[in-house]
């Protein structure tokens, strides 16, 4: 199975995908944590950040999990996932899919700015920051849509509905 944890940066997916994974590696083995951050890190930050870049990332992370999911392997893969083209070739090549969606609204992130991504500062310098001005499409067939405009704590209780998905 391959749980996509989809969001704009900031809103709680690879908080979500630790806890998730934590869970279930408890009751199975065969289970591991992809994040985008990290295959661009694992790629020696081959790609920057335009549309191009990030869709040559979303397309490595996709065949990633295309490739693990062969071997019956269940993938916890936390990414902004800004193409729904390939949220739909998700739901078409996985075996089993099942994607969640933290919405958040951008106050909040801006509010947070936990990466630091938000910043009036920044954003006068950097350019191709989702949500700000590349926009970020919401995905219309999500599984499970979580709300995150509150508390850490609200937000992790429902990894363990999302690990149930798996060890069911």
């Amino acid at each position: 199975m391959i749980i996509w944890i989809i969001g704009l940066s900031g809103s709680g997916k690879t908080t979500l995908a630790n806890e998730t994974i934590r869970i279930i590696k408890k009751k199975k083995s065969n289970a591991v944590l992809i994040d985008g951050d990290l295959i661009r890190k694992l790629n020696n930050f081959d790609l920057g950040h335009s549309i191009v870049d990030r869709k040559t990332n979303a397309k490595r992370i996709s065949n990633l999990c295309k490739f693990l999911d062969d071997q019956n392997i269940h993938v916890i893969c936390s990414i902004l996932s800004i193409f729904p083209n390939l949220r739909s070739w998700n739901r078409k090549n996985f075996k089993n899919y099942f994607e969640v969606y933290i919405e958040t609204e951008i106050n909040d992130l801006k509010k947070r700015n936990s990466k630091g991504i938000y910043s009036k500062k920044i954003n006068l310098k950097e350019k191709n920051i989702v949500g700000i001005d590349i926009h970020f499409p919401k995905p219309r067939k999500s599984n499970l849509i979580i709300k995150n405009n509150s508390s850490k704590k609200n937000l992790l209780k429902y990894a363990e509905v999302i690990a149930k998905e798996v060890t069911k």
